[in-house]
């Protein structure tokens, strides 16, 4: 008698359509941009203390963030990188933006 349901791998499942959480979360995209244009200083300031708390509640160890404010036509920008130390922090803090 054969086993009705295959063994899984990264490759393939018992399921359709369904594929190993590994094959997609490789570690190699760690990092969350972000980027707008505020009318003001203050508003882009507060906005990045808003995704610096969010980076910090998803965050197992120290997210390193980068930022910039520029002075542009019609206010201020902010551009940030949030590294994290693993893919799957990068795609919470994403989705916590949602």
């Amino acid at each position: 008698m054969t086993d009705a349901i295959n063994r899984c791998s990264a490759e393939e499942t018992a399921a359709c359509c369904c594929v190993d959480v590994g094959t997609i979360l490789d570690n190699k995209d760690c990092t969350a941009s972000y980027q707008h244009v505020f009318a003001t200083q203050g508003e882009a300031e507060s906005m990045l203390k808003t995704l610096t708390d969010k980076a910090k509640s998803v965050e197992s160890e120290p997210c390193v963030i980068n930022h910039s404010f520029n002075a542009v036509e019609g206010g201020i920008e902010l551009t940030a990188d949030f590294n994290f130390s693993c893919e799957a922090e990068s795609l919470i803090f994403q989705l916590g933006l949602r």
